[in-house]
């Protein structure tokens, strides 16, 4: 039951924050809207919903995305210059990195985080293991590329998630 709680208050506020209103329709609708989303999908929402009202949580997200957002700017421009440069120096290939995390979340927000940087796509996770494409492996070393790939991301990815 505190799921689908959880879940209705998370989809009503973001209502509220993207129609940035707060007349009686707007509200009526937006919980309208709620009540629909919660029940198709409540049942798959996150089952610790405890988690969500730790503020360290919300302190370490905030971290994050400053972590997030100087590594993408880093890696548009490494793209960038592999695009650029008359040789192209790009060496593709799939490394398999050994995942720290447990929880679905926390995969999923891991693999959505790789995927948007630049030159890396999580390809598939298969139990603790993901696989990634990346526009250039330095390393033959699973624990150089796995620090390189993942590692950035998933210390403040525990710290959110789990």
């Amino acid at each position: 039951m505190k799921r689908y709680l959880a879940l209705f208050i998370l989809t009503l506020l973001f209502w509220l924050l993207i129609t940035l209103s707060l007349s009686v329709a707007n509200i009526l609708t937006g919980m309208v809207a709620a009540a629909i989303t919660t029940g198709l999908f409540g049942r798959y929402f996150v089952t610790r919903v405890g988690m969500f009202l730790e503020p360290r949580r919300y302190a370490w997200l905030l971290v994050y995305i400053f972590i997030f957002l100087w590594e993408c700017i880093k890696a548009n421009f490494d793209v960038a210059y592999r695009v650029l440069h008359p040789a192209m120096p790009i060496k593709p290939g799939i490394v398999k990195v050994q995942l720290g995390v447990q929880s679905d979340l926390a995969k999923t927000m891991l693999a959505n985080s790789i995927t948007m940087t630049p030159g890396t796509i999580a390809v598939d996770v298969i139990g603790d293991v993901m696989y990634v494409h990346w526009i250039y492996v330095s390393s033959e070393d699973p624990e150089v590329y796995s620090q390189k790939v993942s590692g950035r991301f998933e210390k403040y990815i525990k710290k959110i998630f789990e």
